[in-house]
């Protein structure tokens, strides 16, 4: 059974942080590539942030550029664990978070193996 667990989203204040964390469980979470999505009200699913695994114990992190400079993408293999740090927050980064595994690389335009539950993050100014 794969599930993606997701947890600590909430309301925070502009200019805040917030980290978001993602259990991962019923596959072999190593060799898959991890990442984060988030859909607003009224608007689609963008890509934020991934945290791709090269086989050579390199990690590649790419983010969307209306979060780069603010978010950072981790991941901790003995946990089965993927994070998303949110500093500086807006209130346009206001949405649904999405964590999301892929066995092949995750790019923003094609949906991943699984996703999480989704947690809410608000943003108040």
């Amino acid at each position: 059974q794969v599930q993606l667990v997701q947890s600590g989203g909430g309301l925070v204040q502009a200019g805040g942080s917030l980290r978001l964390s993602c259990a991962a469980s019923g596959f072999t979470f190593r060799i898959y590539n991890m990442g984060w999505f988030r859909q607003a009200p009224g608007k689609e699913r963008e890509f934020v942030a991934a945290i791709n695994w090269s086989g050579s114990n390199i990690y590649y992190a790419e983010y969307a550029d209306s979060v780069k400079g603010r978010f950072s993408i981790s991941r901790d293999n003995a946990k089965n664990t993927v994070y998303l740090q949110m500093n500086s927050l807006k209130s346009e980064d206001e949405a649904v978070y999405y964590c999301a595994a892929d066995r092949n690389r995750i790019v923003p335009d094609r949906s991943p193996d699984y996703w999480g539950q989704g947690t809410q993050v608000n943003v108040s100014s």
